[in-house]
This record gives structure tokens, C-alpha cells and sequence, in this order.
């Protein structure tokens, strides 16, 4: 059985007197060396520079083995590396410095230097693997993934590593490789579902779906708004928004009832009126708000059905949309999310689809009313709150997020109000037009 420890090079070699402890420091010192070079054998290159130890039994069991004028303590010595091999084949025909200092130390050198030389062989096989098979790419999946860079930018997003890190590498690239060739045409779309023949759920989870987007360099604040931009419908039943209060046009929904607009329905949504002009509707982020406040009127038997839409999380491009279309029907929006960078990015795609909604309780003061002190590294600058350029610097100074439920009280009341209230203390660099939304 080959040695673990040395690849075999202690065959048939009498390591005892090499072994002995009085030789321990000269083995570690050798060890440390092939450490930093990568070399496991030491039988080659630059000399190994080692300091001779005080105790008199270190220095003798290494005359043999360090030639030249006798060794002194605290002297600093050069080791031929070619004659301290010649010497160990004394004691054994194949014996090399680094495989009997392996055995000293037990355990294999270079280790790191050896994974690093593996990791980069793996990487340049799955670099040749994507470019041999993305060349047989249709022409337009070509011109969307550019295969002479596509291996690159997977090494930049730190993909090649997350994919030797998978139970097998070469599949997981080669399904994602196949997945890329069958993206549509543009112009065309497809189901999420067919893109994987015989397993519908294929891109359900895990890395393959992520690395075949990374792969096509397709991003959006959302998984299902990152497909739709290379023609794949995610998924149009499941998801979309929460709603009470607001009817799409033509749907006959139950007093208080609170039901789910799913996308396909969003894709092409007519809203109802409101029941008067400047009604407002109340756009939130948790659907632990939307349940607060039917529960609440529920308690009420005089509170009027609270008109709140939930996106359950970030919005997709869809539902953006459909929001943005309330206010095309006379309906008043207040939007608001979660005080952290993915509650921020949620404002901002909101805004863009509904210019004339109205951030509610969503500017440096409200967050500052609830916020405490954390460790949390936000990266943030005022462009990622255009609507209150105070209010990323406030995150970013508190190192914290804040959720709705720590708003909830206030939410509430203003839901039951009909309309959002701006609180006191509101930073007088902020939109000033939110002071007076409880009067008009």
C-alpha cells in the first residue's frame, strides 16, 4: 500500500535513527519549507536555511546530515538540498528531505500548494468543457453568453469555485450548458418548466438555476424577473399579489375577503374605480401587515374594509406594472417596504413604474423613531433613496434594518385612517408634500 504520507518514497527505507527526537527541529524546518514552495520532496532548488539549536544532542544527530565545519549554536546553515538527499539514501534507495520530513511531522506537505494545483486543473477543465460544448449554442444564445468570456465572468462571480464545491462538477456545468442552448429566440418565450426535458422542476432550486442565469448574465430584483428577460416565463399561476379592499375590474369578491391576484391575471389587469376620487390604497411589503389590519377590521364591525395590496416580498416587474395601473384609474398609492437594501431596491422599482405613488412612513425619521444600533455592514449612498437622500446615510450610520412589524402600530393607524399621516420630527429635507397627506 502506497504511504499516505510520502507517495511511497519510504519503501523499503530504516527510518528509525532519521526519526529520532534530537532530529525533530531539522524535519519541522524542512517541513515549513516545502510548505511555502509547494514541493513535497525538497530534492531540488535553493538551499534550506536553518538555525542551529543550543542543545548539544540536536547538534550532534545532525552532523551527519549537515556537512561542512562543525555546527554552532544560534549559527545560521545552508542545506544543499542534492547532498542531503545523497545522504538519506543511506537508509533507504528512494528516500527524499520532504518524505522524511512528513513522516516527522506526521503528516503529507505542500498540502495547500497541491489543492491549489488541483483546483486550478479542475478549473481549466471546466473552462476547455464550456467553451467545446457552448460552441454547438444556436446563434442567438451565442450572441446573448459570448462563450470565448463566459468562462471568465463565472470566475469573477466566484462561480468556478461554487461549482467544484458540488457533489460533480462536470454535470452541473453541462446541465446548465444545455439549459443556456434552449433559450428562446427573441421575441419567443417558453415555459420555465420544458427548459429541463422530463424534470419540470429542475430549476426549482439549487445552483443550476442561478448559474444558468449567471451564465446568460440575466439579473433582476427577483428570480422571476431575471427569466422574463431571457423570454422564460417563471411561473404564471403561483405568486403575484396579495389584496383586500381593491377588485380587479369585473370580479365579484366577497366584503373583507382577502384573496390572490396571481401573475398571469397581473399580466393584463383592469382595476375598479375607486369608490371616490383620491381613495387611497396602501402598498406593503409583509403580509403580516395586510393580516394586522383585516384582522383588526374584522374586530370592528364599523371599520370599513381596509384597502391594502401585499407584494410578499420584492415585487417582480408584473406586479410593478399592475401597481403602477391603480393610479391610472383614479386610485391614490402609498407604497412602502422593509428599511433594509432589498426593502430599498423595492421602493425604487415601484416608483419607476408608479411615479405618482407616495412613500409612506418611509423616510429617515421613520426609521430613526424605531431603529437601535447593529453590526450589520450596509453599503449603502444616498442615490439608493431617491425619495429621502437622508434616509440610506441613516441606515448606513445605524448598521441595522428595520422591518414593518416594528411600524405595525403606526401602519395600522393609518390604514384605518384612509390615508397615510407623515410622523413628527420628519427630516425637513424630505418631501414635504407628506405633512399634508392626512389633510387632503
Amino acid at each position: 500500500m502506497t504511504c499516505h504520507l510520502c507517495s511511497g518514497a519510504c519503501s523499503g527505507a530504516d527510518l528509525t535513527a532519521l526519526l529520532a527526537p534530537e532530529l525533530t527541529w531539522l524535519w519541522k524546518a524542512l517541513a515549513a519549507a516545502a510548505d511555502r514552495r509547494g514541493d513535497e520532496a525538497l530534492t531540488r532548488g535553493p538551499a534550506v536555511t536553518v538555525t542551529i539549536p543550543a542543545s548539544p544532542a540536536q547538534r550532534a544527530a545532525a552532523a551527519g546530515l549537515i556537512g561542512g565545519r562543525p555546527l554552532a549554536p544560534g549559527q545560521r546553515r545552508r542545506l544543499d538540498l542534492n547532498e542531503l538527499t545523497t545522504a538519506l539514501t543511506i537508509r533507504g534507495p528512494a528516500l527524499t528531505p520532504g518524505a522524511v520530513a512528513a513522516h516527522a511531522c506526521g503528516r503529507r506537505l505542500a498540502e495547500k500548494a497541491r489543492a491549489r494545483a488541483e483546483q486550478k486543473a479542475s478549473g481549466d477543465r471546466l473552462h476547455h468543457q464550456l467553451q467545446a460544448r457552448a460552441e454547438a449554442w444556436p446563434e442567438h444564445v451565442r450572441e446573448l453568453v459570448e462563450p470565448a468570456t463566459a468562462f471568465a465572468r463565472l470566475h469573477s462571480l466566484g462561480w468556478i469555485t461554487r461549482i467544484l464545491n458540488t457533489p460533480d462538477p462536470d454535470a452541473l456545468l453541462n446541465q446548465a450548458i444545455e439549459v443556456a442552448g434552449r433559450l428562446p429566440r427573441p421575441g419567443h418565450r417558453i415555459d420555465r418548466r420544458t427548459l429541463v426535458p422530463g424534470d419540470p422542476h429542475a430549476l426549482d432550486g439549487g445552483p443550476l438555476p442561478a448559474l444558468v442565469l449567471a451564465l446568460a448574465q440575466s439579473s433582476g430584483t427577483t428570480p422571476r424577473s431575471a427569466w422574463a428577460r431571457l423570454g422564460v416565463d417563471y411561473d404564471n399561476l403561483l405568486g403575484g399579489l396579495l389584496i383586500t379592499g381593491v377588485t380587479p375590474k369585473g370580479w365579484q369578491i366577497p366584503p373583507n375577503a382577502t384573496f390572490t391576484v396571481p401573475p398571469r391575471e397581473l399580466a393584463e389587469i383592469a382595476w375598479e374605480s375607486p369608490p371616490t376620487a383620491g381613495t387611497w390604497v396602501f402598498v406593503t411589503e409583509n403580509p403580516s401587515v395586510l393580516a394586522a389590519a383585516s384582522s383588526q377590521a374584522l374586530v370592528d364591525d364599523t371599520a370599513e374594509t381596509p384597502r391594502v395590496i401585499c407584494t410578499a416580498g420584492t415585487p417582480s416587474q408584473v406586479e410593478c406594472a399592475a401597481i403602477g395601473a391603480l393610479a391610472d384609474v383614479g386610485w391614490r398609492v402609498a407604497i412602502r417596504a422593509d428599511f433594509d437594501p432589498a426593502g430599498l431596491a423595492h421602493m425604487r422599482a415601484l416608483l419607476a413604474a408608479a411615479p405618482t405613488a407616495v412613500p409612506w412612513r418611509m423616510n429617515a425619521a421613520d426609521y430613526e423613531s424605531v431603529a437601535q444600533h447593529g453590526a450589520i455592514k450596509l453599503r449603502l449612498q444616498e442615490s439608493d433613496s431617491p425619495w429621502d437622500p437622508h434616509l440610506a446615510p441613516a441606515m448606513k450610520a445605524h448598521s441595522a434594518h428595520v422591518y414593518e412589524e416594528d411600524l405595525l402600530p403606526l401602519l395600522l393607524t393609518d390604514i384605518a385612517a384612509g390615508a397615510p399621516v407623515a410622523p413628527a420630527g420628519q427630516h425637513p429635507a424630505a418631501d414635504a408634500s407628506h405633512s399634508r397627506l392626512g389633510a387632503e
